[in-house]
């Protein structure tokens, strides 16, 4: 089965309406799409109408920012309930902080001589509550100081960079206790990216096992071939469901497209196992 479990649309920092997304994974062949937007559940009707009218299966999801070992993680929420009211009030206290987080962000940038970005952040947020670093990103693309997003983000938005701010997420003890709430399973997303030591990374799946996490993604667009192998060796040694993912964003901007991530290896669990 042609699975992605992990992807965003405008409501939070992708370049797609949420049905354009849905309509896009159909027609590269996804037969089981969630849509997992930063911190918000606002796509997610349009979404599952558009995937009923196709004929694909779909699952309500949300990925939720975590702190964690001063790296913000993200964990995913698969199958949720978005009526859940503990997850909704979880995601809002979430959301509350963005805004200035995004105000603090532009306070950088303009002192190292860029001028009206937050403005220019805006206009490529759909939606207002979530101006995100890939939002800043675009603009600076866009009036031409980088070629492309990922040099943004190495030149002025990373740790010590000037647009990087300090910000403290959800304890993840909180986010996978929200998606469990709302009756989903907590996977780890992408958790190649994290800067974080041996030691750290194993105690971050210490805590998220404990707190009842049961999955991690094993492929996803962010992943080498050898990241993935680490990765299945990290779910078959602790018994985790395995996730595959694009955790597409829009055409030009993500390295894999919906749907075309690796398979994941024959011998492990695939979380949608559970979903289906």
């Amino acid at each position: 089965m042609n699975v992605d479990l992990h992807c965003h649309s405008t409501v939070s920092d992708g370049w797609l309406e949420p049905d354009a997304v849905v309509r896009r994974a159909h027609a590269n062949g996804v037969e089981l799409l969630a849509l997992t937007d930063h911190d918000e559940l606002g796509g997610i009707a349009l979404a599952r109408e558009t995937a009923t009218a196709l004929g694909m299966r779909f699952v309500a999801g949300v990925e939720i920012s975590v702190s964690f070992a001063g790296e913000t993680i993200h964990i995913v929420g698969l199958g949720v309930d978005v009526d859940a009211p503990g997850l909704r009030a979880g995601l809002e206290l979430v959301r509350s902080g963005r805004d200035l987080r995004a105000r603090k962000m532009a306070t950088g940038l303009e002192g190292i001589g860029f001028v009206n970005v937050l403005e220019g952040a805006r206009r490529f947020a759909r939606n207002p509550a979530l101006v995100s670093r890939a939002h800043f990103a675009r603009h600076l693309v866009a009036i031409g100081v980088m070629p492309d997003v990922k040099t943004v983000f190495d030149h002025y938005l990373v740790r010590g960079k000037p647009g990087f701010v300090e910000h403290e997420w959800a304890a993840l003890e909180d986010a996978v206790g929200w998606i469990r709430a709302a009756g989903g399973i907590a996977v780890v997303a992408h958790p190649a990216r994290y800067r974080l030591s041996s030691a750290n990374m194993d105690a971050l799946f210490d805590r998220f096992m404990a707190a009842g996490g049961e999955a991690v993604e094993v492929v996803s667009g962010a992943h080498t071939d050898d990241e993935m192998r680490r990765f299945a060796t990290v779910a078959r040694s602790r018994g985790l469901l395995a996730s595959r993912a694009s955790d597409f964003h829009g055409e030009n901007e993500s390295p894999v497209d919906l749907g075309r991530c690796n398979p994941l290896p024959s011998d492990l669990l695939p979380v949608w196992s559970r979903l289906l």
